[in-house]
């Protein structure tokens, strides 16, 4: 079966982010509940784009559970949230 990781480059990005959020908690706590909150806008937007995709591609949800390296239920509910946020 297929093995899926982040690209690199998302994971530098995603490492960066996580440094800076944890500055701005301690430094800047409204600006940190700020960035957070349109990380949340953009995360469910994201999610619910590619979860349409993958309905389109008519990927198998064993295909996902494996991408997401979880279970068919488990993936099965994380689709679910991502059609309706």
């Amino acid at each position: 079966m297929r093995q899926y990781r982040s690209p690199a480059e998302l994971t530098g990005l995603l490492n960066n982010l996580v440094r800076v959020l944890d500055g701005l908690a301690v430094e800047e706590p409204l600006v940190a509940l700020k960035a957070l909150a349109d990380l949340r806008y953009v995360i469910a937007q994201t999610g619910q784009y590619a979860v349409y995709e993958l309905a389109a591609l008519e990927v198998p949800l064993k295909e996902v559970a494996s991408a997401l390296g979880t279970s068919e239920a488990a993936a099965r509910s994380y689709l679910n949230d991502y059609r309706h946020s």
